[in-house]
């Protein structure tokens, strides 16, 4: 199942877990709307695309004021995003993340992936922040802990 990062953070709200106040949108005036709505001048505007590496692709950016949400909203909605998971054609972004802005004094990453040599669900963990989570795999796997939750019958 894919999922956005907007409907992630939802489901995590809605268990109770903190996570940055945020609203989707499906259009720059809805952007305008959520930044709004989120009563702070620092947000991030963020692409939602299913592919990582959306920042170093230009999907997001942070935002001082209602002119920079107006400006990177209309540079990054309708934009076709190339990133390394895209492949060279891309994909359209058709809705955003308007999210108020955290400082951010470390990274985590967590998730539950699918093997497909094994055909089993993994969990994998790592102090490393998930920002470069292939390359950390590639050159320090030993950072990431990956845990079958369910043994083979």
């Amino acid at each position: 199942m894919k999922i956005h990062e907007y409907q992630g953070k939802e489901l995590f709200r809605n268990a109770g877990v903190p996570v940055p106040n945020g609203f989707p949108a499906f259009s720059v005036e809805e952007a305008m709307e959520a930044y709004k709505k989120l009563d702070t001048d620092r947000v991030v505007v963020k692409a939602q695309i299913h592919a990582g590496g959306r920042g170093k692709g230009g999907g997001v950016k942070l935002a001082n004021g209602a002119e920079e949400v107006q400006k990177y909203a209309n540079d990054i909605y309708g934009m076709n995003l190339i990133t390394h998971q895209t492949g060279p054609e891309g994909k359209c972004v058709q809705r955003l993340l308007i999210e108020e802005a955290s400082d951010i004094t470390r990274e985590l990453y967590a998730g539950i992936v699918l093997d497909r040599s094994s055909g089993k669900f993994v969990f994998m963990v790592s102090s490393e922040g998930g920002i470069e989570i292939e390359k950390v795999a590639a050159e320090t796997p030993e950072k990431i802990i990956k845990e079958i939750p369910f043994p083979s019958p």
